[in-house]
């Protein structure tokens, strides 16, 4: 197939915040995509190129620190949104109006998770909350592992395993089995009251697996479509790697030094490949060939290190987020095998001048 090397479209993200432990963009299943501008979240709709300012934080010196769409089809135009002053918003993006607000976190919260109605939120404070958002009470457990601020979190698709990446360079594999309610088992983190008794907290759970190969933070996760328990994940500036994982045993499978920081890494959803995003010096997108990780291509064209990227509900278009404040729209995967025939990645024009807010 041919990959076109330049963007299809590229908007301007003013406000942008240049942050590698945040998370910024979220193209939800509903082909909308949330984009953190700053103190708002803009939703640009792919489909009619129309534009939406769903929210403004209130403070000053608040800004949103990740937006994530809910993956079920039942909650599709649910999006959840984190803050610098700690919290979780929950937000219905058709009515534009915030359902409820999701507290337990002590600093900023960078990285967010759905696995149906369940969210996980990683926090600056190191931990890792379970908030099942049906329910008034809303904390399920809290994941203990890291020590250092969480800035990658992913759930897999079947909703049995979380990835989670921290500044300290960890990488941390947790089960959904060790953290329902009621649950007795899964690892649970011990701490002394001082008189030598042991006091086991049910609701604080350790990881299953902790992953200490990266030398740098861990904020690319990607979970790979085709292979289950294969996770990619990708390191910062002091590590450049992408590592592939056996997420059963722990096993690296591979390791690629990729000159440069990792910034983000997502999986084709028709093809054996994986896309890239990188930091200083070629601030570029590299599409990869799984398992040789030849390279087939990289895209250029931003100007400062692309912090973001995700893809459109069919798989066909990726969108990255750079410092440089502007999104870049690349035909990075090509349409669906069933698609070939007609080209179905038109994205609707956008009107007027090419802006997110």
């Amino acid at each position: 197939r041919r990959i076109p090397k330049t963007p299809s479209r590229i908007l301007d993200a003013p406000d942008l915040v240049d942050d590698y432990y945040l998370n910024l963009v979220s193209w939800g299943s509903n082909n909308t995509l949330a984009v953190a501008l700053g103190q708002s979240v803009y939703l640009w709709e792919a489909a009619s190129g129309n534009i939406r300012h769903l929210l403004m934080l209130k403070n000053d010196d608040d800004f949103v620190t990740s937006v994530s769409w809910a993956t079920s089809q039942g909650n599709k135009n649910y999006i959840a949104v984190g803050t610098n002053h700690n919290e979780v918003q929950l937000w219905d993006a058709v009515a534009e109006k915030r359902l409820r607000s999701l507290d337990g976190h002590s600093a900023r919260v960078g990285a967010l998770s759905w696995n149906q109605h369940w969210l996980s939120s990683g926090g600056r404070d190191s931990q890792i909350i379970q908030h099942d958002v049906r329910s008034r009470n809303h904390i399920v457990s809290t994941y203990v592992g890291h020590t250092q601020e969480v800035c990658g979190l992913k759930w897999n698709d079947e909703g049995s395993t979380l990835a989670s990446g921290g500044n300290e360079n960890l990488l941390c594999l947790w089960d959904a089995a060790m953290s329902h309610r009621g649950n007795s088992h899964g690892y649970h983190r011990s701490n002394s009251n001082g008189n030598g008794d042991t006091i086991t907290d049910p609701s604080n759970i350790g990881p299953r697996l902790q992953l200490t190969q990266h030398k740098a933070a861990v904020k690319a996760l990607a979970w790979c479509p085709f292979h289950r328990g294969l996770l990619a994940s990708g390191g910062g500036t002091a590590d450049r790697t992408i590592k592939f994982w056996n997420t059963n045993s722990g096993a690296v499978l591979n390791s690629i030094d990729t000159g440069s920081q990792v910034c983000s890494l997502l999986w084709s959803k028709h093809q054996r490949e994986i896309c890239s995003s990188h930091g200083f010096s070629e601030n570029q997108l590299i599409l990869w060939k799984y398992p040789s990780m030849t390279k087939i291509q990289e895209f250029k064209g931003h100007t400062a290190r692309v912090l973001h990227m995700d893809q459109s509900p069919d798989g066909g278009s990726v969108v990255s987020a750079a410092a440089d404040e502007t999104l870049r729209f690349w035909d990075v995967f090509g349409s669906p095998p069933n698609e070939r025939k007609g080209n179905n990645l038109s994205m609707g024009n956008f009107c007027g001048s090419p802006m997110i807010r």
